[in-house]
């Protein structure tokens, strides 16, 4: 493996395919492509082949969106805006799935604290 190398190839066809439609249903359904999330070929004759996806990052998401509400497992991070730590660790505890979440804000490091520690999530940023 090479230690230079910070996203990988998708692991199979399907799920490259599938990482696409959800890009593709986030735009239908009102999200912004703010980066990333267009194929990617190489140039390198070693990863000929590959599937490369550019990791993209959602705006404009809202909780009831397919990327939000499902896990995509590829590179795409949708990103949602909050006001008030109720209202976050109600909206991130309200999901199916919660594998991941993360928080990012200018106040207190108490504050998040306390958000995540409230949160169901498997594996929490900050």
């Amino acid at each position: 493996m090479d230690p230079d190398v910070k996203v990988g190839a998708t692991i199979c066809k399907m799920q490259y395919d599938k990482i696409l439609k959800y890009l593709d249903t986030a735009r239908e359904e009102g999200a912004e492509v703010l980066c990333g999330g267009e194929p990617v070929t190489l140039d390198s004759p070693d990863l000929a082949g590959g599937l490369y996806i550019a990791p993209a990052v959602l705006g404009n998401c809202t909780d009831d969106m397919t990327a939000v509400k499902e896990e995509v497992f590829g590179p795409v991070l949708s990103v949602l805006v909050f006001d008030t730590e109720e209202e976050v660790i109600r909206r991130a505890n309200d999901t199916e799935f919660g594998l991941a979440a993360g928080v990012c804000t200018q106040n207190l490091f108490w504050r998040i604290q306390k958000t995540v520690v409230s949160t169901q999530s498997t594996d929490t940023t900050i």
